[in-house]
């Protein structure tokens, strides 16, 4: 951060980025802050309840009067909640008024609702610019999702020159190992096993863990793993289809993960695959009989 003062969110900000988000919530009591770090502030917290997926708890709270980053966190939550076309259309009306469409916050967000709907493109329209570690970090995250490693090694070096030890940065480092392979691997296993040591153990940590294990082939600790998340978090997404994937690989059966991800998250990419592949199955079998 620019500030020369101490940096009141640093440990709010970390809890966040590394997802202990019930803990950013516990640790958002904190007197003295200046008017723009008490709206990070707020940003934070409200993003770790939509994160547990109190979407209505922010709807609720946020109202007409706040600031444009509080606002733009709330078209999140009524997007995540399911009213996708009111809280596209009203995010492109803001992103296009001049006065407050450049906003750091706004983009972020503009970048992970159309991230969600895999609208890449324009997605980073809004972040490619930069301007925060968070835009920079989702950059790389869209870049690996459009299997561009080569683009996200490029936003990994603007993050390296920055700041080399942010959160964020050893994060992203970690991803775009993950997506490279082979000696990366281990690098990427690394950081985690880095994080786990200094941080609280939480699901995001541990499946960072366990998908470098899977990697490497060490399906027994990636189960160990996986099974530690889904103690601390039932119903979270990445677990559940870690786990179906690596009950595959230990030639157990992975129906109750799979059933588990079907109910809590409908849209996962994992259940859309399942669900196509049973669509095919029964009209070749139709097709026979």
């Amino acid at each position: 951060m620019a500030s020369s003062g101490p940096d009141h969110l640093f440990n709010l900000r970390n809890s966040f980025y590394l997802g202990a988000y019930q803990d950013a919530i516990n640790k958002s009591d904190i007197p003295g802050l200046s008017p723009d770090d008490a709206v990070e502030r707020d940003s934070i917290v409200y993003r770790s309840y939509i994160a547990l997926g109190s979407y209505q708890l922010v709807i609720n709270e946020i109202d007409s009067s706040a600031p444009t980053a509080l606002q733009a966190v709330k078209l999140l939550a009524l997007y995540l909640a399911g009213d996708k076309e009111s809280a596209i259309a009203s995010l492109q009306e803001w992103l296009n008024d001049a006065a407050i469409g450049n906003n750091h916050a706004l983009r972020l967000i503009a970048g992970i609702i159309y991230m969600h709907e895999q609208n890449y493109i324009e997605a980073l329209k809004y972040t490619n610019s930069g301007g925060t570690m968070e835009l920079h970090a989702l950059n790389v995250q869209i870049y690996l999702k459009m299997h561009r490693s080569d683009y996200a090694e490029k936003q990994l070096k603007i993050m390296l020159q920055i700041d080399e030890d942010h959160t964020l940065t050893q994060l992203a480092n970690a991803w775009v190992n993950l997506a490279v392979g082979g000696s990366k691997m281990q690098e990427a296993y690394l950081i985690f096993q880095d994080f786990s040591e200094k941080n609280q153990m939480t699901p995001l940590i541990l499946n960072g863990k366990a998908v470098c294990c899977m990697h490497m082939g060490h399906f027994d600790e990636a189960e160990s793993l996986l099974l530690e998340s889904l103690n601390k978090d039932a119903k979270d997404a990445e677990t559940l289809a870690n786990l179906v994937v690596c009950s595959l690989h230990l030639g157990k059966s992975a129906a109750r993960y799979l059933n588990q991800l079907k109910l809590s998250h409908p849209d996962h990419v994992l259940v859309q695959r399942a669900s196509s592949a049973e669509d095919s199955f029964e009209r070749a079998v139709q097709s026979i009989a």
